[in-house]
């Protein structure tokens, strides 16, 4: 188990819990109160740490290496019904951006997501989920068969942003998001959208466009991430602390700007503490969604859609 700075206290105590374990089973001393102490003093620490966490440590949180990613949301939710589709039938497979068909009970969705890897060998064969153009391509290309079909699309974010390379631009990464954003907001079948993990820049934008926007409570969406905007504005990644709190990028800042329409809470710790919960948790947002726009006609859903986004933001005319 993987501990974050701010959760060394939780550390210290699970390794105090695990020495009394032992020398209770190692002796015959009894050790049953002084164990009762330490779980609760674990307990009441665990809940005053993860009911304060700034915005930051929600960013390292959405970052955490035990986080599950993609893959595994969709294995869990649609086990051996899932069908991954590869390629934009342009240029190629990219590696970050995965899709295909899947099952939650009776019901077939089209599952869309960047995918990061779980070590170096990984991380580098899906590019640290940062997709090129042809991801975005691939990603329309199977909205596109999902709405063909009346088949409801659900999208997983979890980048840091599209690929910023040379040759990303030379292909039209800018064009290729731009596409995908202008499309989703006109397909004719439902879309539910869940940021869980990162959610950054144009990178998330491109599969973010949805009737229901979902992000679990310890993840994070803006236009450009903490250390970025440091390094911009401070010159340094030193700042990036003060970045996140001035980004309002959290689930919560989200909500109360009405970009998100609600946060799917993660069990104590994060969704690395307890997996199994935070899929059947999804599983039950993702289904109670589609049952609020499953019966709409495809001109209302779009309209319903489109009118979502147009009251977004404030401006003048």
């Amino acid at each position: 188990m993987e501990y974050l700075e701010f959760e060394l206290p939780i550390k210290e105590l699970e390794e105090q819990l695990d020495k009394c374990k032992i020398i209770g089973d190692e002796s015959e001393v009894d050790v049953t109160e002084t164990c009762k102490q330490i779980h609760k003093k674990l307990e009441d620490t665990k809940k005053e740490i993860y009911k304060n966490l700034t915005a930051w440590q929600r960013v390292q949180l959405s970052r955490h290496p035990n986080r599950p990613y993609t893959l595994d949301y969709i294995k869990a939710l649609c086990g051996d019904t899932f069908l991954e589709l590869h390629g934009d039938r342009n240029v190629k497979d990219d590696k970050a951006m995965i899709g295909g068909l899947g099952k939650i009970g009776d019901q077939s969705y089209m599952f869309i997501g960047q995918q990061k890897g779980f070590n170096t060998k990984t991380r580098q064969y899906r590019n640290f989920g940062m997709s090129n153009p042809e991801g975005y391509r691939k990603a329309l290309r199977l909205m596109k068969s999902a709405e063909k079909f009346g088949i409801p699309v659900v999208t997983l974010i979890d980048t840091p942003g599209a690929y910023p390379g040379l040759e990303a631009e030379e292909r039209g990464q800018g064009e290729a998001i731009a596409r995908n954003i202008l499309e989703m907001a006109r397909l004719k079948v439902p879309i539910i959208t869940i940021i869980i993990g990162e959610g950054a820049s144009g990178g998330a934008l491109g599969i973010g466009v949805g009737d229901k926007v979902m992000m679990l409570e310890n993840t994070w969406y803006s236009v450009i991430s903490p250390e970025s905007c440091s390094s911009i504005l401070w010159r340094s990644w030193e700042y990036k602390e003060q970045a996140a709190e001035a980004l309002k990028l959290t689930a919560k800042d989200m909500k109360r700007m009405k970009l998100v329409d609600q946060i799917i809470k993660e069990p104590l710790g994060g969704a690395h503490n307890n997996r199994e919960k935070t899929f059947l948790t999804v599983r039950d947002a993702i289904e109670k969604s589609y049952e609020e726009f499953k019966n709409l006609s495809p001109k209302e859903l779009v309209k319903k859609r489109m009118n979502k986004y147009d009251e977004m933001g404030v401006y003048k005319s």
